[in-house]
């Protein structure tokens, strides 16, 4: 039998050659035909007048990471090329990147029945970390995909599955923003506390949507019903808090025209605290947001996330506890303030 000077045989190496070229050539299918026109992130692609040139770059910037998060995992081979890629982002933008990867990943099992197993094994692996932001990029697939969530939803955590709404409302804000941000209009297979969820998501989306104009982001969640206004100002406060790109005297402004919904502004960024702490990913601009949003830093505000966390019943899976659990934050914010 031939071998290399190894001692392989020659067939088996040709072989394993030919496998590696056909998974190469595979991963450069997917990316042609999934992949996302990177000009799709720019606010003059998609109509968005920043507040100021700063808040335009760090938006964009935003984008621009969750699609190289996105195409990596459509390249890589296997979990651990795709976590090295990942965790090779600027730490500050890294959670962006695994919330663009974890939508590739839904999709490709989605799109592959043979093998449906990779968002939940890179949740459970390399990505629990970034668990938070991978359940929204979850959810940003969920929109792309003509089948019924109801069975996706009932297979993830039952208290973070409520976070793939929120990611799902976030996509129809940024992609679809004339019936989500303009019309207010919510998707009429969801029912009971999943609405709030997505309205959650929603108000993340205003942030970018609005490009992070605080006046306009108030006026539009001025413009909806009152019930729907809590959760609005929440998804707001995260995006806010997280994503950034604003002045204190904005943030500001932001706590003041949210009147008697403040605390649940404080909420949002207190949720912006708690995903960054646990992925490791500390920001100036989490802390500051959190300081004027909360009274606290970010720390001590997701400290008060999980504390909260300890008092609650477990999720039955209707979404009771999530929202009994953003609402026991709130509460405990209100009494910080005064």
């Amino acid at each position: 039998m031939a071998t290399t000077a190894c001692g392989e045989p020659i067939a088996a190496r040709a072989e394993s050659s030919r496998r590696v070229a056909g998974s190469a050539m595979l991963r450069a299918i997917r990316r042609r035909l999934l992949g996302i026109d990177p000009r799709e992130v720019l606010l003059a692609r998609r109509g968005v007048t920043a507040v100021d040139s700063r808040a335009g770059a760090r938006l964009e910037q935003i984008g621009e990471t969750f699609v190289s998060g996105y195409h990596a995992a459509l390249e890589s081979a296997d979990d651990s090329e795709l976590a090295q890629r990942l965790e090779a982002v600027e730490r500050e933008r890294r959670g962006f990147a695994y919330e663009g990867a974890a939508m590739a990943l839904y999709l490709l099992d989605a799109l592959t029945p043979w093998n449906r197993s990779r968002w939940q094994r890179f949740v459970n692996g390399p990505g629990n970390a970034h668990a938070y932001m991978i359940y929204v990029g979850a959810g940003w697939a969920m929109a792309r995909l003509p089948m019924g969530i109801g069975k996706s939803l009932s297979q993830m955590d039952s208290l973070l599955r409520w976070l793939a709404i929120d990611g799902w409302a976030f996509h129809d804000a940024y992609f679809h923003p004339a019936s989500t941000v303009q019309r207010g209009e919510r998707p009429r297979r969801l029912r009971g506390h999943a609405l709030r969820a997505w309205d959650m998501g929603l108000g993340r989306g205003l942030w970018f949507a609005l490009g992070a104009d605080v006046s306009q982001i108030a006026e539009r969640i001025g413009s909806m019903d009152t019930d729907r206004r809590a959760d609005l100002w929440s998804g707001v406060g995260l995006a806010c808090a997280y994503a950034g790109g604003v002045e204190s005297t904005d943030i500001e402004l932001l706590c003041a025209l949210a009147v008697e919904h403040r605390y649940w502004l404080g909420q949002g960024a207190s949720f912006a605290a708690k995903a960054r702490q646990r992925a490791g990913n500390p920001a100036d601009h989490t802390d500051l947001a959190c300081r004027l949003l909360c009274g606290l830093s970010a720390e001590t505000a997701a400290q008060i996330t999980d504390a909260c966390l300890e008092k609650i019943a477990p999720d039955d899976g209707d979404g009771r506890a999530f929202d009994a659990w953003r609402a026991a934050i709130a509460a405990r914010l209100r009494e910080v303030v005064a």
